[in-house]
């Protein structure tokens, strides 16, 4: 708690540094919070200088920043603004106390004697300045509220001479108030009487002698005047009862004007309720009669239309646009927005009747004629024959020309009666639906006729001959990688193939117009864009009472449950998208079917047309513009299915080449490495540009490898070639394939082909040509022994096994002669050896060459470490024995 120098320092400071410039002085403060854990600021009494004081209070804050002690004006308030002081608690403890402005602030005050002078300083200039409402001080001690200064009971001895000095700042401010200035003449006055009493400055008590004089004699002076005025005064007495008498009657004239205005003012009262009450009345008059006429607007219907809703005419142009026209009048009148307390006139429920049953006999009549009218287009078209021999999908626009002029009336019907709309949608499927089938069966009949020149009859002759075919020659299907070609069964030709592919094109390229055509005029014909039209005021008249007295609650529920405009766009657009897929399937039922028969009717005469079809239906899946059209979802679901039989296919592939057998007959090339070569061609020329490449080159990945697994499990079955040439052969071949197609998703398979190809090569000449000089090899293999076993290498000569006429011996059993019939012979047997398919003959015979010249290296290496000086050389140089190979390799 802060001390009472401290608080006389506060006040001394914020007298000096904040109030002193503006002329101001400060009567009270006190030290504040909002929180205990805040900076404190401080609530002023202050007050202007006279003649006029005005008295405000005052919030200050010291500066935030840490450095600096200056102080600012936050916010000041006029007394009359106070509404209200509460101290909390009459106990003198009590730290908190609240004021009521423009708002409430509470306080909390740092120094109890501070708070009690602040409240007892603003309570006295409150009831000095405010003329008005004075603000209610509660829960304040009636004592500080007294004339006394209650810092005088309470402060105690300490702090007598600080409050004696705020006593006397407190009396001099009081002076201050009542002090009057002297006015000029006055003044002069004085200045006078100073001016005639020179010696007054030094001898005061003379002159206070001569002041007393004087003023005794302006006391006996005005004493006689008082005396000689008595008879002045009597007479200005009189006048003053006569004015009072006067004053008293003019008072009594005034109470009975006022008497006759109080009585004029209650009938003038009286008159301007009445003039209230009429407009009122006239007002609602007035919308009562607009609400009237509107009414009578909306639910008026002319004669005119009256007539041509009983007897409409739909046959004529004329006679349809006079219903249509009355329609939707009808349609807009039963749908006007009504309050529902009016749906209670029993006009308004007569006239509702007469709506209901206008609607009901149109709406009976429409149904009759579009119903007859479907059915008439629909056996007028059925009966025309068939004629005509071209790949093409009949154009029926002409139904759709028929249909366009109604199109008005079925969106009514939607809006008006959903019963009849949904009875007439499902007659105009049935009639066009049998039209439909007729030509999509046709035009795949005709279809599958072009393709086969050999079967050109029927469906079911295409269906058993091919299977008949099949089955008397062979069952293995053309074209399985595993199984040898001479046993495959009839294949198909890439003439047919490209024609097939060609047809399917232009199957699918009819198909798209025909369906896409109906497709948009069924969504403009039937309003299927729209779920459902707004229809407000269309129940029956039955309803209505039921529909008045169930209005609140219904105004309650749309608060809760989301209207239809609440629906999110994704749910509508979803919808309707299967609505028109649901009627499409209706029109076109059997198109799925048919277009899956067709495909698979030649996919079962080459498995290759599955390729193809996955392809084209993926190209047109891909560039449709409406991917949820019934088309784009027919098409998608036989993609699927073309899907499935593609990886069926390529799945019996990959087992035929597991499953491969070897015969006696069977060639270095292995069945399903040959086959690979015209079955990756033909994919490629398929696949090359198509979206659907990486399908197979998935498969390729699957393929390669297993053809790598057989080949090596192959290489040690086969009956009469060695397994190092089975190899390298086939591995060969699939290198020579890979680097061929170019796919990039086979790099590093094309690498392992190599890899094995060169590994397979090296295992060949290394078993085969083995070592043509064998006696000269295992004799200096003798003096590698020797020499490992410690004997130097110019020793060597000198060992009677090794010596310089033993090497001779050995080098004389190998002349050029012979050395060159024994390649002949190795030239024979690896010609025998190795197919012409690879030509790898002469890749062989010079890795032979190589491997040659590698060992005689060798052994002229050593002679000439251990035989230095002997002038001991082969009969045959590395000239010779390349004269060796190439001459043998000329001769064959």
């Amino acid at each position: 708690m802060l001390s009472i120098g401290a608080l006389a320092n506060i006040k001394h400071t914020l007298q000096k540094e904040l109030f002193l410039a503006a002329g101001e002085r400060l009567l009270s403060v006190v030290t504040v919070v909002k929180k205990k854990d805040k900076k404190p600021c401080y609530l002023c009494v202050v007050t202007t200088a006279p003649p006029v004081p005005v008295i405000t209070l005052v919030l200050v804050k010291q500066s935030e920043q840490r450095e600096s002690d200056e102080y600012k004006r936050k916010r000041s308030w006029q007394l009359d603004e106070i509404k209200s002081v509460d101290g909390r608690n009459e106990q003198f403890e009590t730290h908190e106390f609240d004021l009521q402005l423009e708002k409430l602030y509470k306080w909390y005050a740092l120094n109890l004697h501070e708070r009690q002078n602040f409240l007892a300083v603003l309570n006295r200039q409150i009831q000095k300045s405010v003329r008005g409402q004075r603000a209610e001080f509660r829960n304040v001690p009636a004592a500080w509220l007294s004339e006394k200064s209650p810092e005088k009971v309470a402060l105690g001895r300490a702090a007598q001479k600080t409050q004696h000095i705020d006593d006397d700042e407190e009396d001099e401010e009081e002076e201050a108030q009542e002090f009057t200035a002297l006015t000029d003449k006055e003044a002069n006055e004085l200045g006078k009487l100073f001016s005639e009493c020179d010696f007054a400055i030094k001898d005061a008590e003379q002159f206070i002698e001569q002041l007393s004089r004087e003023l005794h004699d302006l006391d006996g002076a005005n004493i006689q005047s008082v005396l000689a005025s008595e008879q002045k005064v009597l007479k200005m007495m009189e006048h003053i009862d006569n004015a009072i008498s006067e004053a008293d009657k003019f008072e009594t004239r005034l109470d009975s004007y006022e008497d006759i205005l109080g009585h004029v003012k209650e009938t003038m009262e009286k008159i301007g309720g009445k003039n209230a009450m009429i407009e009122i009345a006239n007002n609602n008059n007035i919308k009562l009669m607009k609400e009237l006429n509107k009414v009578i607007s909306q639910l008026d219907l002319p004669h005119s239309q009256q007539q041509a809703l009983d007897e409409p005419d739909l046959k004529t142009a004329n006679g349809r646009r006079a219903a249509i026209a009355a329609a939707q009048c009808l349609q807009q009148a039963m749908n006007s927005d009504i309050d529902p307390a009016l749906l209670r006139l029993e006009a308004v429920q007569d006239q509702r009747k007469r709506f209901e049953k206008w609607k009901q006999k149109f709406s009976a009549t429409v149904s009759r004629f579009m119903n007859n009218l479907f059915i008439h287009l629909g056996n007028e078209i059925g009966d025309m024959p068939v004629t005509s021999t071209e790949l093409t999908l009949p154009n029926h626009s002409n139904v759709h020309r028929e249909l366009t002029p109604y199109t008005e009336l079925m969106h009514w019907t939607k809006a008006m009666d959903r019963k009849t709309y949904d009875g007439l949608m499902r007659v105009y499927t049935a009639s066009l639906s049998k039209i439909y089938d007729r030509d999509v069966r046709n035009f795949f009949n005709l279809a599958k006729m072009q393709v086969s020149e050999k079967l050109r009859s029927s469906r079911e002759d295409l269906d058993m001959s091919t299977s008949s075919r099949k089955s008397a020659v062979s069952t293995i299907p053309y074209g399985t990688l595993g199984i040898n070609r001479d046993q495959w069964g009839p294949g198909v030709e890439s003439a047919d193939r490209i024609r097939f592919d060609a047809l399917l094109e232009k199957v699918l390229a009819e198909l798209e117009p025909i369906a896409l055509q109906e497709q948009l005029f069924c969504i403009n014909f039937f309003q299927m864009d729209v779920i459902s039209p707004t229809t407000k005021n269309t129940q029956t008249t039955l309803e209505m009472e039921k529909a008045v007295d169930m209005s609140q609650s219904a105004v309650l529920g749309a608060a809760i449950s989301p209207s239809a405009e609440g629906v999110p766009q994704k749910r509508i657009d979803r919808q309707i998208n299967e609505d028109v897929r649901k009627l499409m399937m209706g029109l076109f039922g059997c198109l799925e079917p048919e277009l899956v028969s067709f495909i698979q009717s030649f996919e079962r005469v080459d498995s290759f047309y599955s390729l193809y079809v996955l392809v084209r239906l993926t190209q047109h899946v891909m560039s449709a513009q409406d991917t949820h059209s019934f088309l784009s979802m027919t098409f998608a679901s036989a993609l699927v299915q073309v899907k499935r039989n593609f990886d069926r296919f390529m799945q019996q592939q990959l087992q035929s080449i597991r499953e491969a057998k070897l015969h006696k007959r069977s060639k270095a090339i292995l069945p399903y490495v040959e086959n690979f070569e015209n079955f990756a061609q033909t994919a490629e020329g398929i696949f090359r540009k198509s979206d659907r490449r990486t399908d197979m080159e998935k498969w390729y990945l699957q393929l390669v490898n297993a053809i790598f697994e057989g080949i090596h499990l192959h290489s040690q079955e086969h009956p009469k070639t060695p397994s190092q040439v089975v190899r390298m052969e086939n591995y060969h071949h699939m290198y020579a394939l890979l680097a061929q197609l170019k796919v990039p998703g086979l790099d590093a398979l094309k690498k392992e082909a190599k890899s094995r190809y060169n590994e397979a090569l090296k295992a060949y000449v290394t078993q085969y040509f083995g070592r043509p000089l064998e006696k000269l090899n295992l004799f200096f293999e003798g003096v590698q022994q020797k020499v490992a076993q410690g004997v130097k290498e110019t020793e060597i000569s000198y060992q009677m096994a090794f010596s310089k006429q033993e090497l001779r011996k050995v080098i004389a059993q190998y002349p050029a002669r012979e050395v060159k019939k024994g390649l002949e012979n190795l030239y024979k047997k690896v010609e025998k050896h190795l197919s012409e398919e690879e030509n790898l003959l002469q890749v062989v015979w010079h890795a032979m060459q190589e491997e040659f010249i590698a060992q005689y290296n060798y052994l002229e290496e050593r002679i000439q470490k251990c035989y230095a000086g002997a002038m001991i050389n082969l009969e045959f140089n590395i000239q010779d024995i390349l004269a060796f190979f190439s001459d043998i390799a000329r001769s064959h």
